[in-house]
């Protein structure tokens, strides 16, 4: 009896000293989040939130400016793009026009968020790019427009031509980007796009049959 009796005093006693044990563990991580301790979830809360506005704010007047000229840049290499489809005579230069589309309207359009987000006002959408012809790479008024009455193989050459100039003028601008600009988002896309751009150009150059 006296046997029984102890052992369930130590089962009880047990038992009591786990509950406190457990409350004390909860309570202190609960003072540590909403105190701004160390818990992992103020950790990821904190990240969290601080990511957007790292994102918006770290940058500087290189940072705008390529995005400002990059835009209407991307722009006209995508006028350019979309009249491969029913004027070009070879299946690779309109699958070339075909990436070159889907790989810089989604730029253009990370591009005009980050200007957003900047507090900056994005370029307007247009097809006369008369004002960026000083901008390196962009084509003029008289290139498009005879680009735009060409057809077959004489289409293939001149927007082969056209399109690797202004690819170079592209990777000249990254390059510049990458060397004076400080967001970290703008300097990853212009690196890509000396990798991506650099790769189009050999690939159009070997199409028109230079090295």
């Amino acid at each position: 009896m006296i046997t029984r009796t102890l052992t369930r005093r130590v089962a009880l006693a047990t038992a009591a000293v786990t509950s406190a044990l457990v409350l004390a563990a909860c309570g202190g991580n609960s003072d540590d989040n909403s105190e701004g301790g160390t818990g992992h979830a103020g950790h990821g809360a904190s990240a969290a939130s601080a990511t957007p506005s790292a994102s918006a704010g770290a940058h500087n007047a290189q940072d705008v400016a390529f995005a400002k000229g990059m835009i209407p840049h991307h722009q006209q290499a995508l006028q350019m793009a979309e009249l491969a489809a029913d004027r070009a005579s070879s299946a690779r230069v309109k699958d070339l026009a075909a990436r070159i589309e889907k790989a810089q309207d989604p730029e253009i359009r990370t591009l005009t968020g980050w200007l957003k987000a900047w507090g900056e006002q994005p370029p307007m959408a247009g097809t006369d790019h008369s004002g960026h012809t000083g901008m390196s790479g962009m084509m003029s008024e008289a290139d498009m427009a005879a680009l735009k009455k060409a057809t077959g193989k004489d289409f293939d050459t001149r927007f082969l031509s056209l399109m690797a100039e202004h690819h170079q003028g592209a990777v000249e601008m990254a390059t510049t980007e990458k060397q004076r600009g400080r967001s970290g988002d703008a300097k990853a896309m212009a690196d890509a796009i000396i990798t991506a751009q650099n790769a189009e150009i050999k690939e159009m150059k070997q199409l028109l049959g230079t090295k």
